[in-house]
Formats: structure tokens, C-alpha cells, sequence
């Protein structure tokens, strides 16, 4: 028998709508400022579009794309095969490790390879102890290709290894009996099955691709992302251009991404059999070989590099042959920005979406529907959109007389960056809230707000903390809203390792690097520890 849900018959209340109606105007507001000063430029921005000014980043930009994809897709599907459908040694291992990529920051990767291949670098000496004087020069389209696939690949190894555990042995041992090869059984019978969330995950590898900016920049290749950063002062009507340009891409990879995503299958379908663990036989060796190099290459190489420039670093400091270029005081306040403004991002960003979720969770509001809608979407839009679309808005447009408020805009930016983080788990959260405890507080009389203390706070907690988390590691990695709303003397250290690592303090660059990343690895390993002890 069905439950009773009391909050779906009654009619939000007008002072929630309202607030729905604002924040969805709120999140909304960087596409639709970039779109209305598209059309009222007058310099004619949209004359500007079918130029080689234009479409020659937006070939470079779609090229860097497709490869990686491709690439991104290849390397993915074959690390979830192996280790989820074959006996690779110490596969729950390397499906721990496998997916760490991701937190990487792309201008960090970039950096450590570009430092490792130098001379001096940790590759570079070792090659040469061997004999070879050169090396590859990871610079331009190679680079930026190669730097995208090895931290995008989980995007489609993820997906792709909960697909493959879905799936039943019976077609795939009914194929072996009537002689089919292991290969022929993954072609005709596992990649058809496989193929969605391949493409799924190949889409999101597409749109981070267009979307970076940190990694083209640092390898010098013209993208729409690093092009309108370069014009975005000296010829504002090209970057205006080009981020429409570039948000036409995001909003066609999305609509694309969610027609794909219908085709999933939803839950867990029921097995005949247990899915068929593949004998490597002969090629164990291999197999573990090419998992192991794939982990190193992506992690193994940027940490390697980062700690032996740290250390070349100090070492150089303690004999007192070189001094640091970033002092211990702008060390330690970069640190404090960035742990700063992301905890109180996060905060912001949880009151910013929970009420939202409670108008589409609870009361099923078209409002809300709407504003859940917008506020998802806009994770699509690029960082360097945003960030331009409230940085020319706050100087140039709508609020010229409000920049001295910069670290109010700024969280802003990041809010609409990464609110549908915390919306998607605050929503989740409000829907498990049972319909009974609201009726049962209710008939003795408790008002609104304080039901909302007393049955909602403590049910919601767990998963907006959750939110709250995930809002945090993403704002402490981010590079383009950083760099161009900031306001004036405040860093990050995102910040500081992109500069330093323009301008060749390698050094610098490495410590604050190796201190973002253990503080991102222990706040997912908090994250990871209280989610499985809540959940």
C-alpha cells in the first residue's frame, strides 16, 4: 500500500516560490548577461562569428575534444574490462586507485608533465642516464591531448565498470557454448550492453575537454577557452564571439548527453547468472603492465614530478644558492584563501539550494522544477563564462558601483558553479524524508519552521554535508573564476601554482601544489569515510 505523502497535495508557500523564482534568475544570470550583450554590443559581436577569428579556435578547441574523447573512451573502457571482468591481480586495488585522477586539477597535471620533460626534469634525467638526449616535447596539441586523457578517462571508466558489473553471464555463456572466443563474446554480446554509458562518459570527457582552460593554456594551444581569455580585455566583441560560441558547444553536448542518458538503464536488473570472470592466461603480465602504467602515467608521473621539484627546491634554499620567490606569509595566506572561500562556498551554496530541493522534493513545484533544472544545467556552462560573464558585469555592466564587494561576487561565481553539486544530494535527501513524521508534527501543532528544525535538520544533515564537501574540493581546485573575479591581493593557491608555473618558479609552484593535493585527498578521504558511515 502506497505511503501517504502529505507534502505532494499542498501548495508551496508564496515566500518559497518567490525565493525559487530569484535563485533561478540568480543562477541563470552569467548566460543570459553573455546573450544579452551579444545581441546589444555595439561592435556586433555576432557578425563576428563565422570569422577565421573564431572558427579557427573553435577547430582547435573541437579537434582537442574528439581526441580526447576518443582516447579518454579507449583508455577507460579497457581499465573497467580488466578490472572488473577479468582476474587481474589485486583488482578491487586498482578499482580503488583508478578513478584518483580526477583529482588532479588539469593546469597541475600540465604543469608537472611540462617540468618533468624539461631539462632537469625527473623524466628528462632519467632518460638520460640511459643514453637518450631526447625527449618529447609536451607542448601545444600533443600535450594538451595527452594531459586531458590521462585525468578524464574516469569519467568513462566509472560509468563503464558499474555497467559491466550489471551485466548477466547467461548471453555470454551461452555464446562460449556455442564456440564463440572471449573476443567475439565482448564484441557481439558485452559492447552493444556496454556502449551507453561509454557514450555517456565519452560526452562528459567532450564537455571538460572545451571547457578547460588551465591545461591549453599552460601547453600554448588555441582553444576557445584560452582565446578568450587572451582578447578578453585588449578585443572584448572576439571573446564575446567566442563565448557564444562556446556555450552553444556546452548547451549541444548537454542536450546530446541527456538524450544518451535516457537509454540507460535505470537500477539494477535482476541476474540470471553471475557476470563471467575472464582467465587472462598468458596475457596477466600484460594486462597488469597496462594498468599499472596507466595509474603511473596519470598519477604516478605529476606526484613524482611535483615532489622532486619541491625537493630540488629546498634543497637549494638550506645551501642557500636560491631563494624562494613566494614568500612563507604569501604561502601560508594562500592556503588560508583557498580553504576560506571554500568553506564558505560551501556553506552559501547548501542555503542557496536547500530550499530549492524542498520546493521540488516536497511540494513537486513547477517553481522548483524549473529552478532545479537551471541550477543543474548551469554546472554545463564553462568556468571562464562565468567568470567573464560576472567579471564584465561587475566592472563594465550591471554593478559597476558594487566592485568593491569582490569576494561577494566571487563566491557567487562559484555557487553557480557548483550549487548542482549540493542540489543533487540535498534533493536526494528531502525526498527520504518520510511524509508520516511531517503529519504526525503537524497534528500536534508545530509550525512550519519548526518542523523544519526538528524532522527535517536532523534528516537532511548528513547528506548536506555531503554537498557541502563535494562544493569545497571543487572550488579549491577551480582555476578561471579564481583568477579573473578574485579581487585585488587575494590568492589562491590554485592561483598562485598557475603563475608561478607561467613564469617558471618551479620550485614554488611544486610545494603549494603538493599541499593542494594532500588537502584534497584528505577531505575525499573524510568525505568517502562519512559517507559509507552515514550511508
Amino acid at each position: 500500500m502506497p505511503q501517504p505523502q502529505l507534502q505532494n497535495t499542498q501548495r508551496s508557500p508564496v515566500l518559497l516560490s518567490s525565493y525559487g523564482v530569484l535563485a533561478a534568475c540568480a543562477f541563470v544570470f552569467p548566460a543570459a548577461y553573455l546573450v544579452y550583450r551579444g545581441v546589444t554590443e555595439d561592435a556586433a559581436p555576432l557578425n563576428l562569428l563565422l570569422t577565421r577569428r573564431t572558427l579557427q579556435p573553435l577547430w582547435g578547441s573541437l579537434r582537442l575534444a574528439v581526441s580526447v574523447s576518443v582516447s579518454a573512451m579507449t583508455l577507460g573502457t579497457a581499465l573497467a574490462w580488466l578490472t572488473a571482468r577479468c582476474d587481474l591481480p589485486a583488482a578491487r586495488l586498482w578499482r580503488v586507485l583508478l578513478p584518483l585522477p580526477l583529482v588532479f586539477p588539469s593546469f597541475l597535471s600540465a604543469a608537472a608533465f611540462i617540468y618533468a620533460l624539461n631539462p632537469g626534469g625527473l623524466i628528462n634525467d632519467l632518460l638520460a642516464t640511459v643514453g637518450i638526449d631526447q625527449t618529447l616535447e609536451m607542448r601545444g596539441f600533443f600535450g594538451a591531448w595527452v594531459v586531458l586523457t590521462l585525468i578524464t578517462y574516469p569519467y568513462v571508466y566509472l560509468p563503464v565498470v558499474a555497467r559491466i558489473r550489471q551485466l548477466s553471464g547467461t548471453l555470454e555463456e551461452s555464446a562460449r557454448l556455442l564456440g564463440d572466443t572471449a573476443f567475439m563474446v565482448f564484441c557481439r554480446i558485452c559492447l552493444p550492453q556496454m556502449a551507453s554509458a561509454m557514450a555517456a562518459g565519452a560526452l562528459l570527457v567532450f564537455l571538460y575537454t572545451v571547457s578547460d582552460f588551465g591545461a591549453v593554456q599552460l601547453m600554448r594551444y588555441d582553444t576557445l577557452t584560452r582565446v578568450i581569455y587572451s582578447n578578453r580585455l585588449i578585443n572584448q566583441p572576439v571573446a564575446l564571439s567566442l563565448s557564444l560560441i562556446l556555450m552553444a558547444v556546452a548547451v549541444v553536448v548537454v542536450l546530446t548527453e541527456r538524450m544518451i542518458s535516457r537509454r540507460l538503464p535505470e537500477g539494477t536488473p535482476t541476474r540470471v547468472s553471475p557476470p563471467i570472470i575472464y582467465s587472462l592466461g598468458s596475457w596477466r603480465t600484460s594486462a597488469l603492465g597496462f594498468v599499472g602504467l596507466s595509474l603511473v602515467a596519470s598519477m604516478g608521473v605529476p606526484m613524482l614530478s611535483l615532489l622532486y621539484w619541491a625537493y630540488r627546491g629546498i634543497l637549494l634554499s638550506l645551501r642557500n644558492e636560491r631563494a624562494f620567490a613566494v614568500g612563507l606569509s604569501q604561502f601560508v595566506d594562500a592556503t588560508v584563501n583557498t580553504i576560506g572561500v571554500g568553506l564558505v562556498t560551501a556553506v552559501v551554496a547548501v542555503i542557496t539550494v536547500l530550499p530549492l530541493a524542498m520546493l521540488l522534493g516536497r511540494f513537486r513545484s513547477r517553481v522548483g522544477s524549473v529552478a532545479h533544472t537551471v541550477v543543474i544545467t548551469m554546472f554545463a556552462l564553462p568556468a571562464i563564462l562565468v567568470a567573464l560573464s560576472v567579471r564584465w558585469a561587475l566592472h563594465l555592466g550591471v554593478f559597476p558601483s558594487l566592485a568593491a564587494f569582490g569576494m561577494v561576487f566571487l563566491v557567487f561565481a562559484y555557487v553557480v558553479r557548483f550549487g548542482s553539486l549540493a542540489m543533487g544530494v540535498s534533493l536526494l535527501a528531502v525526498r527520504n524524508v518520510p511524509a508520516q513524521l511531517h503529519e504526525v508534527a503537524q497534528v500536534l501543532g508545530a509550525s512550519g519552521f519548526r518542523r523544519f528544525l526538528k524532522v527535517d535538520s536532523p534528516m537532511l544533515a548528513p547528506a548536506l554535508f555531503a554537498g557541502a564537501g563535494l562544493v569545497l574540493i571543487s572550488v579549491m581546485k577551480e582555476l578561471p573564476i579564481s583568477l579573473l573575479v578574485s579581487p585585488l591581493g587575494f590568492r589562491t593557491l590554485a592561483m598562485h601554482i598557475f603563475h608561478s608555473a607561467e613564469e617558471g618558479f618551479i620550485a614554488e609552484m611544486s610545494m603549494m601544489a603538493i599541499v593542494l593535493l594532500v588537502a584534497l585527498f584528505i577531505l575525499i578521504w573524510l568525505l568517502r569515510v562519512f559517507c559509507e558511515d552515514v550511508y
